[in-house]
């Protein structure tokens, strides 16, 4: 048997390839959009991927999975289970194969098992895996999808929290409880194979190891820890979780639905400091703040490469307006496969930073101390844009707190009629709500070094007990 995790840092996904060295036969579970990867990784370990699987229908990430079906006549194996709303409708043209609790299939020698386990969705499969063609009568490992991370179990509020269903949250954390008790029946043995790591928002408390065991997990995972009282596993398994970013609802319909095929990746070409931006231009600047700051095109969109920018285009930008980057060619290539993963697909043009720094009408951004801050805030609106757990922990006193992957929808709350002073934890996060608020029209300056910086200049700050009736703000 031929194993290969293939990493996502940026969505810190987790794809699988799987194969039978005897036949030559491979499958590729929770496979990303840009299928190319797979195919040319199975193709250099002399296989053929003949298959497909998904844990589930995703939130954070386009799968791939159709586009397999599409251009490589792979079978589709998806869960039957959860209700007909918790179906994938996209599978009817294409060989495919809806799973329930206990089935089984093989792909060449290997054998796999369907193990429903909802929770983080109601449709949710893991899968166990058996290398019979190597002799073996029990599984080595498990394909958890978004079930078990390491450290931490999938968050059952997310259809609530993203999706907008009202009322599922608690009742799936019951499921996914149930779900936690068959787990820990599981061998010790079993080695246990997530869809995400650290970084992604499908959980609270995700370690940066990529893979782990079942004994491991039930020693050192919070959440199985509390599986022995249903109370408090429900109340501990939805307290905290971060604010998942806008985009989560639209991968979730997608993928549902069927994700538009991409034969080719787009190619966007290379403008000049003469460049035109075009009306409903969204225009996605990736260098640094420090650089950003001192000078960009008009109503750009501050995003860095790496996990804030999906994060963050996802959650300021139309999906369906074409973009402008500017970054270096070097980076174009991985910026592509970064926008399309989450929907992203008309990226027409880029600038290099050199060029963009030729063009005329460059405006700057406000950047403003701890002190200077302190000194505006009578006048000012103080916006925290940190998660509303961080808030609550600890604020500014007279705050008000916007976590900054809702702020586009939520741009009604925040006053025009005087200046805005952003902050987040360390600079960060408020950077790119402060770019997004000066786009919007208002006067808005990012308080350099965020809480952390407000704090060391003595500024004081409310307790938990005074924040807790507007964390949710």
């Amino acid at each position: 048997m031929l194993f290969r995790q293939i990493t996502d840092s940026t969505l810190a996904q987790y794809a699988y390839l799987i194969g039978c060295q005897r036949t030559g036969e491979a499958i590729v579970f929770d496979p990303e959009r840009d299928v190319d990867q797979y195919i040319d990784l199975a193709a250099r370990e002399g296989l053929r991927i003949v298959a497909v699987a998904e844990t589930h229908i995703h939130a954070d990430f386009l799968s791939g999975a159709r586009e397999l079906a599409a251009r490589i006549g792979a079978r589709v194996f998806v869960s039957g289970q959860g209700g007909e709303e918790w179906q994938s409708r996209w599978v009817g043209p294409y060989a495919h194969t809806l799973l329930n609790d206990g089935d089984t299939f093989q792909v060449g020698n290997i054998r796999f098992q369907a193990v429903h386990t909802p929770g983080h969705t109601p449709e949710h499969m893991s899968y166990l895996v058996t290398d019979v063609g190597g002799g073996a009568t029990e599984p080595i490992g498990m394909i958890t999808g978004d079930f078990v991370f390491v450290g931490d179990l999938g968050r059952p509020d997310l259809l609530e929290s993203a999706a907008g269903m009202q009322g599922i949250a608690e009742p799936s954390a019951h499921a996914l409880w149930r779900s936690a008790k068959r787990f820990v029946q599981l061998a010790d043995s079993i080695q246990v194979w997530p869809a995400h790591g650290a970084g992604s928002a499908c959980g609270k408390a995700l370690g940066a190891i990529p893979q782990s065991t079942v004994g491991y997990e039930k020693v050192n995972s919070h959440a199985l820890k509390l599986v022995g009282s249903e109370t408090s596993f429900v109340k501990d398994i939805l307290a905290g979780q971060p604010e998942p970013p806008a985009y989560f609802a639209r991968m979730k319909a997608l993928n549902r639905d069927g994700v538009p095929l991409m034969p080719k990746l787009p190619e966007p070409r290379r403008v000049g400091s003469d460049l035109t931006v075009t009306a409903g231009t969204t225009i996605v600047d990736t260098r640094p703040w420090a650089a950003f700051r001192e000078g960009h095109l008009p109503g750009a969109l501050q995003a860095p490469p790496g996990k804030m920018l999906p994060m963050i285009v996802g959650s300021y930008a139309d999906p369906e307006a074409p973009l402008l980057l500017v970054a270096d060619a070097a980076r174009v290539p991985q910026l592509v496969r970064d926008l399309i993963r989450i929907g992203y697909d008309r990226i027409e043009r880029f600038i290099t930073p050199e060029d963009m720094a030729k063009a005329p009408g460059l405006v700057r951004s406000k950047d403003v101390s701890p002190q200077e801050a302190n000194a505006l805030r009578a006048s000012a609106f103080v916006l925290d844009v940190r998660g509303a757990s961080e808030h609550a922990a600890a604020s500014l006193q007279g705050s008000t707190n916007i976590p900054y992957t809702r702020l586009a929808k939520r741009l009604k709350e925040v006053p025009r009629d005087r200046p805005i002073l952003v902050h987040c934890a360390l600079g960060g996060r408020s950077a790119a709500a402060t770019a997004l608020l000066e786009r919007e029209g208002f006067d808005a300056a990012n308080v350099a070094g965020g809480f952390e910086g407000w704090r060391k200049a003595g500024v004081p700050t409310e307790l938990p007990s005074d924040t807790a009736k507007s964390a949710g703000r």
